[in-house]
C-alpha cells in the first residue's frame, strides 16, 4: 500500500509538472511570435537586443500570473471584460504600423533600431495579459504559485530569444517583405485575440 500511494504521488507530480510546461508553451506562443517581428524591424539583432526582447516578455508572463492569483476572483471579471480590447488595440496598433510602413515604404524612425521604451512595452503587455487569469487558475488547480511562474518565466524568455534571432535572418533576406509578413503577423494576432474572446463570452 506504502509503495503505491508513492507511486500515485509520484504520477500526480509528473502530470502537475507537465501541464505547468504546456501552460508555459500556450502563454509563450504568442510572445514568440511576435518577437519573431520584433527580429524582423531590425537589420541585424545584437544578442542585447534579443536579451532585451526575451527579459521584458519573460519578465511580464512570469509577473502577471502572480498578480492574477493575487487580486482573486473579485478582479477578474472586470479585466475579463477589456483584457482582450487592450490586446487587439496594442498589437493592432504596432502591427498596423509595421505594415502600413512597409507597404506604402515609409521609413520609420524605429527602423534598423533595436526596439525598446514603450514599443517594447506595449507588446509585452499585450503579450502577457491572458497569463493574469492563469495565476487564478493555478489557484484553483491547487497548484503552487511560484515555480509556475518562474517556469512561464524562463520558457517566455528563451523563445523570445529565439524567435527575436530567426525573424532579423528572415528581415534581412527579405526586407520590406519580411515587415509586412510580420505585420500580418501582429495583426492576425490581435484580431485572434479578439474573436476567441468574444466567442468565449457569447
Amino acid at each position: 500500500m506504502g509503495t503505491s500511494y508513492g507511486l500515485d504521488e509520484s504520477s500526480a507530480s509528473m502530470a502537475g509538472a507537465v501541464k505547468i510546461i504546456l501552460i508555459a508553451f500556450g502563454l509563450a506562443a504568442d510572445a514568440f511570435a511576435v518577437s519573431i517581428a520584433e527580429g524582423i524591424v531590425v537589420e541585424e539583432a545584437t544578442h542585447r537586443h534579443a536579451l532585451r526582447v526575451s527579459a521584458m516578455f519573460g519578465i511580464f508572463q512570469g509577473v502577471m500570473p502572480i498578480l492574477g492569483w493575487l487580486a482573486g476572483e473579485a478582479v477578474r471579471p472586470r479585466l475579463s471584460g477589456v483584457d482582450h480590447w487592450v490586446a487587439f488595440g496594442l498589437l493592432g496598433f504596432v502591427g498596423g504600423k509595421m505594415l502600413v510602413d512597409a507597404v506604402f515604404g515609409i521609413e520609420s524612425s524605429g527602423r534598423g533600431k533595436e526596439s525598446r521604451g514603450l514599443r517594447l512595452l506595449m507588446l509585452a503587455v499585450a503579450t502577457s495579459i491572458d497569463a493574469f487569469a492563469v495565476g487564478l487558475t493555478l489557484a484553483m488547480m491547487n497548484i503552487g504559485l511560484w515555480v509556475p511562474a518562474a517556469v512561464i518565466a524562463l520558457i517566455t524568455a528563451v523563445l523570445s530569444a529565439i524567435g527575436v534571432q530567426a525573424g532579423s535572418r528572415v528581415g534581412t533576406r527579405f526586407g520590406r517583405k519580411a515587415e509586412a509578413a510580420g505585420g500580418a503577423v501582429l495583426l492576425g494576432l490581435a484580431f485572434k485575440i479578439l474573436i476567441e474572446h468574444l466567442c468565449g463570452g457569447a
